[in-house]
């Protein structure tokens, strides 16, 4: 509980769960360091210079990186480690729709990068998607996939999205505030205040809105002059540099995969998130692809057969409904009348004693007038 407490105070969002795996409270310690506002004031104009976005030296913009430099140093360092793998993917898809690549560092603040991070109301993924949202821009939920917890699917729907928002309100820190409000809210708030500006517009917005945008930008702040701050990014030798992409041709598991490759699973988790069972299902007319890390594509191209048998060999063994059992039309509910023994009602219905016993769980031959008996009969008694 105390760990849930402190890492949503450490991100002001209390509907984002942040996965533990990546933040240890226990390593984040207040370390206040000597800074510089001048040099601070200065780097902050060469960012509003360099992009799109019109970032104001406010007072509150530079509370908000002071606070991040002395308090969130620890958590930035493992944030670094995960970007390396993420920003790639990122800039891809926002290049894609000509969206400005400093927003890379939304996931930051959406998600601490927890491709399965999901909030009270159920955004989820890395881009704290909502199910709604995520139909409207073709990302597939079901109960095995969720592609909002795919990083290159989602990455593409949130690029797309963003851009969607720009066209609505021309102004980027109007679109990334509509990211976290939503647009409709955002257009009330404009109508209310009569401002379009998002620094004006600030005190007609919740909260947790007001500050997003700050947030965003003392993130990028911290990303873009960590080195000037001495914050040494460390590299993490679990997340694979290069990865590769196998379409799946029948329904494996990842305890499959892991076994015959000797990959953990944990990777297999990280680098397939949005297998939600951790299971990649076979589906007619679609493809599914299983991502590795490249070192392990040849050994697994060399299993692939022994590996989908083994698949088939477990999910065979495992209980099957009966024929008869499968059309639930046929079953009709039999009242036992005097005179009744299992041997005649088997006989009268076309079935087996041994299945009168296994659908009604009888462990002997006894029958009670009266009681009811579940039968899926092949035939029905000549009326008398």
């Amino acid at each position: 509980m105390l760990t849930k407490i402190f890492l949503i105070f450490l991100f002001n969002y209390a509907n984002i769960q942040v996965s533990t795996t990546f933040f240890n409270p226990s390593s984040i310690k207040t370390n206040l360091v000597k800074i510089d506002k001048d040099s601070i004031r200065s780097r902050i104009e060469h960012i509003n210079s360099q992009t799109p976005f019109q970032i104001d030296y406010t007072p509150l913009l530079e509370e908000t990186i002071i606070n991040y430099l002395n308090n969130r140093q620890a958590t930035y360092l493992e944030l670094y480690s995960k970007a390396d793998y993420f920003f790639p993917i990122f800039e891809n898809a926002l290049q894609k729709y000509n969206v400005p690549l400093e927003l890379k560092y939304l996931p930051v603040i959406e998600s601490a990068l927890n491709t399965r991070a999901k909030s009270r109301v159920g955004a989820t993924g890395l881009w704290q998607i909502m199910f709604n949202t995520a139909k409207d821009l073709d990302l597939k939920v079901n109960s095995y996939v969720d592609e909002r917890m795919d990083p290159f699917k989602s990455s593409d729907a949130a690029a797309k999205y963003l851009s969607e928002l720009f066209e609505r309100f021309n102004d980027w820190n109007l679109a990334i505030a509509a990211y976290n409000y939503g647009p409709g809210n955002i257009r009330r708030a404009i109508k209310a205040s009569g401002y379009s500006n998002f620094w004006n517009l600030r005190g007609y917005l919740p909260k947790e809105t007001a500050n997003y945008v700050p947030s965003f930008i003392a993130t990028l702040y911290l990303f873009e002059y960590a080195h000037k701050h001495e914050i040494k990014k460390k590299k993490n030798e679990t997340i694979p540099a290069l990865t590769d992409s196998i379409p799946i041709k029948k329904m494996v598991s990842f305890t499959h995969i892991s076994e015959k490759i000797d990959i953990s699973i944990d990777t297999l988790n990280f680098l397939n998130p949005s297998y939600i069972h951790s299971i990649i299902p076979s589906v007619k007319n679609k493809q599914y692809y299983l991502t590795l890390p490249e070192t392990y594509t040849d050994i697994f191209t060399e299993k692939e057969v022994e590996i989908y048998n083994t698949a088939d060999l477990d999910y065979n063994s495992r209980e099957k409904p009966l024929p008869q059992l499968y059309e639930l039309n046929s079953r009709i509910v039999y009242r036992v009348v005097n005179g009744d023994f299992l041997g005649k009602i088997a006989r009268n219905y076309g079935v087996r004693v041994s299945d009168l016993k296994k659908w009604n769980k009888l462990k002997d031959d006894k029958l009670r007038i009266g009681k009811r008996l579940i039968i899926f009969p092949k035939k029905f008694p000549k009326k008398q």
